[in-house]
């Protein structure tokens, strides 16, 4: 299987998930972008477990999955937008 990204380093401080994704370094506000992350405690929130692909992220202990490009910006084209073009 193919890696979408390459997951180095994952740390939660806080509501702050510190990630380094792909060689470059990121710090997340988890509280804005999961209701259920911000009313995690911090045990709940450092149990992460990464997708075999590097595609998600995924919280157990709360049932949050996000996705890394969302996280880190990355923006899709939508399809069906562009193939109306």
């Amino acid at each position: 299987m193919d890696k979408v990204h390459d997951i180095h380093k994952i740390a939660v401080s806080g509501c702050l998930l510190h990630l380094d994704v792909d060689g470059k370094s990121y710090e997340i506000d988890l509280a804005r972008q999961s209701p259920r992350l911000a009313r995690a405690t911090q045990a709940q929130r450092q149990q992460i477990e990464v997708s075999p692909s590097g595609y998600g992220l995924h919280w157990p202990a709360v049932d949050e999955d996000l996705s890394v490009d969302g996280l880190i910006g990355i923006r899709h084209a939508n399809p069906l937008i562009a193939a109306e073009v």
